[in-house]
């Protein structure tokens, strides 16, 4: 990679903001050189003159400005964005798979927040939660009612300060108290077992600093498990994306040395790049290849990559590559479509600018933006098809999306009677017990994609999907 693609600058290729991560590349600031239009800037000025002097009450400047800059970016599309203080902190914590708080994985099940696992040596891990655990308050604030998001960001805080947590344990029928002390907690982005003899899967949750690291030690314990695999599954559903050399990396521990992995448009000399499979295109410092330790007999080893409509990104730059090259078969549900690329610049030591910068293509020129990794095989969620996927969003549903540049696009005229059937199976299943849920948890025996992944590798029936058809692109609106 050339010396002025090191500079500082970032680029994200996440699904959503908060799941939105960082690599290098520089951008040069165009603004400077481009002509002001002065009519606007003059109407722009006197608004917010007016507002000062008539507004009913006082309005405090500085959020006008942010208001105002935030508005003209957020229009553009669903990604670009304006971080003030406290976004761009959260941003920052996830991209680096570092942030403050006590150490859970959570879901939400019946408006309570439920432990799905404490991450190993946190400190929720050390104060003895355990999965399927209730959590009902936070300090004095009842669960109930809260939103995921708002009760993570009570669980979170500064180091070294204390939070208090009521928990209700079902398989003992009592409710306690437990106090834990916030301390930095490192996420884990990689998963991954033997699944019987001679196959091995690995889930990759998110592209992130650590990412390809762990997938190496991961990797290394599956081989030295048994040394002779005769087949891999790369499971990355619901992954929204991470960081562009994390997906190169894995991209290339699949692939032979020198193929095009992915590459990069835009209006930028810089955004026009090829990304190939060799380390000077992933490594953080210069003569450290991170594959390195990975053993040979992974670039042939059977592999199958699971996809659904989560899978986002950096998830599909990597589906996309292992594709093409027809190195995988690509299994699941078509992907979230999310072509394009975020650049992240700081306007000031808290502050920042999150822009898209580009369009990315897979190895044989496809643009995915809008529309999605097709899978090679379709197969549904579970046993009894696709409950849910119609009502996850994806990137044709949203606002001011950007279109894919190639070809005309279609609307899905049924795609809203897919959605209501799914609203109404959605109702059925909260209605059930826990027990009696359809929804597995990923790498399971109950399982179903990963189950027809397996059968794959072995050259067994594959339960394809009856019912699942490509999605086309989607028209825009005016």
């Amino acid at each position: 990679m050339s010396q002025k693609l090191k500079i500082a600058g970032w680029i994200s290729v996440g699904a959503l903001a908060g799941a939105l991560t960082t690599v290098s590349l520089q951008t040069v600031a165009r603004g400077s050189l481009a002509p002001l239009p002065l009519e606007e800037l003059q109407q722009l000025a006197a608004v917010f003159g007016m507002i000062k002097t008539d507004y009913v009450e006082p309005v405090d400047e500085k959020k006008l400005i942010t208001d105002a800059i935030s508005g003209m970016v957020s229009s553009l599309d669903p990604h670009s964005q304006y971080f003030d203080k406290k976004s761009f902190k959260e941003f920052r914590e996830g991209t680096s798979g570092r942030f403050v708080g006590v150490g859970i994985e959570i879901s939400q099940e019946d408006g309570l927040v439920k432990v799905v696992s404490p991450i190993e040596g946190s400190p929720a891990f050390r104060a003895g939660l355990k999965p399927n655990d209730l959590i009902t308050k936070i300090d004095d604030t009842l669960v109930k009612g809260l939103s995921l998001n708002d009760a993570v960001k009570r669980m979170r805080g500064e180091p070294n300060t204390k939070v208090m947590l009521t928990i209700f344990r079902k398989d003992e029928n009592r409710s306690f108290p437990v106090t834990i002390t916030r301390e930095e907690i490192r996420t884990l982005s990689v998963r991954g077992k033997m699944m019987e003899p001679g196959y091995g899967w690995i889930r990759l949750s998110q592209f992130q600093d650590r990412t390809v690291d762990d997938f190496v030690k991961k990797v290394e314990e599956l081989y030295k498990a048994d040394p002779n695999l005769k087949g891999m599954v790369l499971d990355l559903r619901n992954d929204p994306g991470g960081l562009l050399d994390s997906a190169v990396a894995i991209s290339a521990a699949f692939l032979p040395e020198n193929v095009t992995v992915v590459s990069t448009n835009g209006q930028l000399a810089e955004s026009k790049f090829v990304y190939k499979a060799a380390p000077e295109f992933y490594q953080r410092r210069a003569g450290s290849d991170p594959l390195r330790k990975l053993p040979a007999a992974l670039k042939t080893v059977p592999l199958v990559v699971l996809v659904n409509e989560g899978s986002a990104s950096a998830s599909e730059i990597v589906a996309g590559a292992l594709q093409d090259h027809k190195r995988a078969t690509i299994l699941g549900s078509q992907t979230f479509g999310k072509g394009s690329v975020q650049t992240v610049r700081p306007l000031g030591p808290d502050t920042g600018l999150k822009l898209t910068t580009a369009r990315y293509y897979t190895p044989s020129g496809r643009s995915i933006q809008a529309k999605g990794i097709v899978p090679d095989v379709m197969v549904d969620e579970t046993e009894e098809g696709n409950l849910f996927s119609a009502l996850r969003t994806r990137e044709a549903d949203l606002e001011h999306h950007l279109t894919s540049g190639q070809g005309a696009e279609v609307k899905n005229a049924i795609q809203e009677k897919a959605r209501e059937e799914a609203r109404k199976k959605a109702e059925e299943e909260a209605r059930k017990m826990p027990i009696d849920r359809k929804i597995p948890e990923y790498g399971t025996d109950k399982d179903f994609p990963l189950l027809q992944a397996l059968n794959q590798l072995k050259g067994r029936t594959v339960l394809v999907s009856k019912t699942m058809v490509e999605r086309k692109e989607e028209k825009k609106e005016n």
